[in-house]
């Protein structure tokens, strides 16, 4: 049995892996990227390019893999939908905050076609194993339905139930791995300046009981002191972070970790290093007491 056409929408790392996993387990796949270089290792991999998203818009399934939630609505609703058939499944793997889950798959629905949430957990080389962790939400049939897919790309997954859920699943997952990767640099930091040896400290406390394998993968990018090509850019992390705070707040629930976090990804964001992986805030430079940052944006801290 042939295995149903799939839109790739959004080549950047994890898009990319999980392009690759497809066209190895045998889906034809059309890929449209905003920026076309980064989708050529797809396209000479057999995946044929789209010129644009609405080029990319006549296939059964659309696999959106973009980086937040403003690159939907000009990609996905503004570009693709009027072109999209009714009856299209769209499988949604972008980190967005739970109320913006919640109205796209309303305004999807409205227009007869189906949201499959579906969060990954995992790193690029997972992705293009297909060892990635999904966790699903939106209408039971429609991820039901999806699960051929969801199965070549992800090892465990996991219904978690209505729009929203799995997004604020994804967002639990990465304030833990912001608030970490923020408190192994504090102790790196802290160590440093009393005279240990800095890569001696970092394979200490990566090899102990005290690390878990997100930090282990992070303290190979600061050993290396090389960021790039990032696993999870700092503007992403701080993104996700933002999202989770802002949503808590939402709720009456106030993270104060994690807003802290949030604070040490925007500098190393205004630093220009937005793009390296979240790790390099390692480098940015240390606060003394006394010391504050200027406000972002004229804002009042």
């Amino acid at each position: 049995m042939s295995l149903p056409h799939v839109a790739l929408v959004g080549s950047g790392a994890m898009g990319a892996g999980m392009g690759h996993r497809l066209i190895e387990a045998g889906h034809p796949l059309s890929v449209y990227n905003r920026t076309p270089a980064k989708a050529a290792s797809l396209v000479e991999a057999g995946a044929r390019a789209a010129a644009s998203p609405r080029a990319a818009a006549d296939t059964p399934i659309v696999l959106l893999s973009l980086s937040d939630e403003s690159a939907v609505e000009q990609v996905l609703f503004e570009a693709m939908l009027p072109e999209l058939r009714r009856g299209t499944v769209v499988v949604d793997t972008t980190t967005t905050s739970p109320l913006y889950a919640r109205m796209a798959a309303t305004r999807l629905s409205a227009a007869g076609i189906a949201r499959v949430e579906a969060c990954v957990l995992g790193n690029p080389a997972m992705a293009r194993s297909g060892g990635l962790r999904i966790f699903t939400a939106g209408e039971h049939d429609e991820v039901e339905a999806a699960g051929g897919l969801l199965g070549v790309l992800g090892q465990d997954i996991r219904y978690l139930g209505s729009a929203g859920a799995a997004a604020t699943m994804k967002l639990a997952f990465n304030l833990l791995l912001g608030v970490q990767t923020v408190g192994f640099t504090e102790a790196i930091s802290y160590g440093v300046s009393a005279g240990l040896d800095r890569d001696l400290l970092i394979d200490v406390i990566a090899n102990s009981g005290f690390s878990s394998p997100v930090l282990a993968f992070r303290a190979a990018f600061m050993r290396e002191r090389c960021y790039e090509p990032a696993a999870f850019k700092a503007r992403l992390m701080e993104k996700d972070l933002r999202l989770a705070a802002n949503d808590a707040m939402a709720r009456g629930i106030c993270l104060p970790l994690t807003e802290g976090a949030v604070d040490l990804m925007a500098d190393a964001v205004a630093a220009g290093l937005g793009d390296q992986d979240a790790a390099v805030i390692s480098e940015l430079p240390k606060r003394r007491l006394g010391e504050s940052l200027p406000p972002k944006n004229g804002a009042t801290r």
